[in-house]
């Protein structure tokens, strides 16, 4: 068995100032966002966006701004409503205190959503049309994530044979019984297989809304079956149907990516630089 490294979360320590290995991580993921979505500008789809001047890099600049508020805000408000919502209803002001932790990434994706929208009606865009655009930048930024979940010990998995090869233990979690390292897989399948996935589908032009209804159904099946080999939250455990609380918010997520990819191709609507 493997036992968890037990990293220092502080990365660099200088005088008061600590600066975290989970920090570093969202820069990290910022960092890639704002390099991908720069080479998304290069693909055909978009060069006559870019050439009339109507698209560019302050553009991607703009969208890691309000991405990231929506992450932050959505992420909160998305645990205090899915997770603890009559905890937080009882004590309201416990929203603020985001450093006692708590982050959702369905919330945080609602988040996105609704951020994204507000830049698409700012720079008269379809709401879709940005949401495909972003969709294979987000992956790398989700993998960075769980690279800081697993440096921090945190989010393990459930407990594992013995004699599985990458069994882990982690004391963090109070046992010394071997668990799935499921930070590690989730920073594959979420992040690495997903990317690849979406990079791969996003390169040639698609109709309106199908490259975001296909990070919905990958995602959501992929975190689906990540969520058997993470240990559920303890204060919910396993609810209806032996199914976690992430397994179930996956599934709108599954059903509607269906559903977008189904009407996108029906529609069939692209969209001409003239229409921005």
């Amino acid at each position: 068995m493997l036992i968890h490294p037990q990293f220092n979360p502080v990365a660099l320590q200088i005088g008061p100032l600590a600066i975290h290995w989970y920090g570093i991580t969202y820069l990290v993921a910022f960092g890639l966002f704002v390099y991908l979505a720069r080479l998304r500008l290069n693909q055909a789809q978009f060069k006559g966006l870019v050439d009339s001047k109507r698209w560019g890099a302050e553009s991607v600049e703009d969208l890691l701004f309000y991405g990231a508020i929506g992450v932050v805000l959505g992420g909160r408000i998305g645990y205090c409503l899915f997770y603890k919502p009559f905890e937080y209803l009882s004590q309201p002001l416990e929203i603020f205190a985001v450093w006692h932790g708590g982050m959702s990434f369905h919330g945080g994706m609602l988040g996105v959503i609704i951020a994204m929208a507000v830049f698409a009606r700012k720079k008269h865009l379809p709401w879709l049309w940005v949401t495909d655009f972003i969709a294979p930048c987000v992956p790398t930024g989700l993998a960075s994530g769980r690279i800081g979940n697993f440096i921090n010990g945190e989010l393990w998995g459930r407990v594992a044979d013995p004699s599985l090869a990458w069994a882990m233990v982690f004391p963090q979690s109070g046992t010394f019984i071997p668990r799935h390292p499921s930070q590690i897989y989730q920073f594959l399948l979420e992040g690495v297989l997903l990317f690849a996935v979406l990079w791969w589908f996003a390169k040639k032009q698609r109709p309106l809304g199908a490259v975001s209804a296909v990070f919905l159904m990958g995602y959501g099946a992929l975190r689906f079956v990540a969520e058997y080999f993470r240990e559920p939250d303890a204060f919910l455990g396993l609810l209806s149907a032996g199914l976690s609380m992430g397994q179930w918010l996956c599934i709108p997520m599954i059903v509607l990516g269906a559903a977008m990819l189904f009407w996108s191709y029906k529609t069939n609507r692209h969209l001409a630089p003239s229409d921005a």
